[in-house]
């Protein structure tokens, strides 16, 4: 029996981002680059992860903005579109990769797509359960700015003045910070550490 691919393989991941990246040029390229690297570090230190497949699902996570420039939109559009190229996990984190609380009223700002497209990605949300992946790669995106990694806290501001905050962004920030808990527990380490030249940062 033919085992279906799910995560397409690193060089046609990579194809897939430069493509994006012509679409839509933008500093949120050189953010999934480090998303994925984060990914991967983490997931070498964790025992039930796959760090080549973490850091494809890192490049491709906001891949939906490929279709941009777009807000909170793209994570419909990265799962429409890597869902009808067969990625079906892939697909999958792009639609969970913003949801560290799985309800649509904690994304912060606009919603920049139709109502249509708003009740279909609370329903398609409503049918995931969360696994190891999803919530690493929630993670992922609190460590990485554009030109480096960050502590979560910087990318929740970073966000925040980019896209305001809204009633439920404290019960946001408090999920947030818990993955990083739950992460530093199961990786034994502050995974921090784990990102080169984060810690040196923090300690200068």
């Amino acid at each position: 029996m033919t085992v279906p691919v799910t995560v397409p393989d690193p060089a046609t991941a990579e194809k897939l981002l430069l493509e994006a990246e012509r679409l839509n040029p933008g500093p949120w390229v050189a953010h999934s680059r480090h998303v994925a690297l984060a990914a991967r570090y983490i997931a070498e230190r964790h025992p039930d992860l796959d760090p080549a497949r973490a850091h494809t699902l890192g490049l491709l996570h906001d891949l939906g903005r490929r279709s941009g420039p777009n807000k909170d939109r793209h994570i419909l559009g990265g799962y429409d579109y890597l869902t009808a190229l067969g990625f079906t996990d892939a697909a999958r984190i792009a639609l969970t990769h913003s949801f560290a609380v799985p309800e649509l009223d904690t994304l912060q700002g606009v919603w920049d797509g139709t109502p249509q497209e708003w009740t279909r990605l609370g329903d398609l949300l409503a049918g995931v359960r969360f696994d190891t992946e999803d919530r690493l790669l929630q993670l992922c995106d609190l460590l990485a700015l554009p030109d480096g990694f960050c502590t979560v806290q910087e990318r929740q501001i970073d966000v925040a003045l980019r896209y305001s905050v809204n009633a439920r962004s404290a019960a946001k920030w408090r999920a947030q910070l818990e993955l990083k808990q739950q992460f530093d527990a199961e990786c034994g380490v502050n995974i921090y550490c784990l990102l080169p030249g984060l810690c040196e940062r923090l300690l200068a």
